[in-house]
């Protein structure tokens, strides 16, 4: 994968864009005046790999909370804004790492100076986030529905705005639900913009469906050079957001830390619990920093010979398992046992090392 060069920003210390490595974002679905709830579920994500995590803040009792949340998160804080430009005020006053506004949505352009002269004085990025689903009805009405081109324009219309009063600590997004569509959009503003991209498929669904759409959209323009940093949209707990926007990282060969299970599918030769097999082992390697490759095989024939590329496997036999390393055969064990004894011996060798 060959990355776009873009312009680099600073949310808190994660670096985004500019050849940075591509951050996972979330957002929290606590009510954020609520800040004891609404870190516990920071801590959580942070802990499940989140880079950088978004806050609604809807009204003056959530940025009431904010300093209290900003000063105990983990991770870097983004303050979520709509129509009332004095949140985003208070917001920066309190230590948020970033602000996400439409400039289009918070008033006139005084009120854009003073937002944007609050994060300039005190180095907080601006994400400006373009949705097809709100568009101007200039827009609407120029080009018929929502189109890339409409969207790249609302996009340039919302930063030359920025820009007028001096800043461009300038993060954009231009998200849909329909996949090519915000495949178009974005590779539009790859071509049009210096500003680093925040990569999201809009509206894509629940778990599986939000996966399927996230992947695709997602790792699509990250397999095209495109993107600096992430959010999947899921209806679901926001951890499994972090985790699929982990997956897709990796699977576009994006981020090498951590580790990468690899399974086959079941097929009358398997022999051996293998689906629940494959869960416990990814389950059990979640908190994993190594950059290791585990392989969980059916049977013999497809166990060290196609995952021989694999730092560790098992291939299941009737009632036993092979444990491998490199390809090569350490020991049998018993079914049961097998996922403890692949874990014990990916341990003795992260002890040795």
């Amino acid at each position: 994968m060959t990355r776009s060069h873009t312009k680099q920003i600073h949310v808190g210390g994660v670096a985004v864009g500019g050849g940075a490595p591509v951050s996972v974002q979330s957002m929290c679905n606590t009510p954020t005046a609520d800040a004891d709830a609404t870190l516990a579920q920071i801590r959580a994500l942070a802990a499940a790999g989140c880079d950088i995590i978004r806050v609604a803040v809807p009204d003056a009792a959530a940025a009431d909370a904010m300093a209290r949340i900003c000063a105990e998160s983990p991770i870097p804080v983004v303050a979520d804004i709509h129509f009332d430009y004095r949140l985003a005020l208070r917001c920066a006053a309190c230590g948020v790492a970033k602000i996400r506004i439409n400039p289009g949505n918070i008033g006139g352009a005084e009120r854009v100076r003073a937002v944007a002269e609050a994060c300039a004085a005190r180095g907080i990025p601006i994400r400006i986030g373009i949705n097809a689903g709100s568009l101007e009805k200039r827009l609407l009405e120029k080009y018929g529905a929502p189109t890339a081109q409409a969207l790249a324009e609302s996009a340039a219309d919302h930063a030359e705005m920025l820009e007028r009063f001096g800043f461009s600590d300038i993060c954009l997004s231009l998200k849909a639900s329909s996949v090519p569509l915000t495949l178009a959009a974005y590779r539009l503003a790859a071509q049009r913009f210096p500003y680093p991209l925040h990569l999201g498929v809009t509206e894509a669904g629940t778990l599986r469906q939000g996966t399927v759409q996230s992947a695709m959209g997602i790792g699509a323009l990250l397999l095209e050079g495109i993107g600096d940093t992430i959010r999947v949209s899921l209806t679901a707990d926001p951890i499994e957001e972090v985790r699929t926007g982990i997956a897709i990282l990796k699977a576009a060969g994006a981020r090498a830390e951590g580790a990468k299970v690899v399974s086959c599918p079941t097929c009358g030769r398997t022999q051996i619990d293998l689906i629940a097999a494959a869960n416990e082992v990814e389950r059990r390697l979640q908190g994993c920093t190594r950059s290791i490759t585990v392989a969980v095989m059916g049977c013999v024939v497809n166990g060290p010979g196609e995952a021989r590329e694999a730092d560790y496997g098992l291939a299941g036999g009737r009632g036993e398992a092979a444990l491998f390393r490199k390809g090569t055969i350490v020991r049998k064990v018993p079914e049961a046992g097998m996922v403890d004894a692949l874990m014990a011996l990916i341990q003795e060798d992260e002890q040795g090392t």
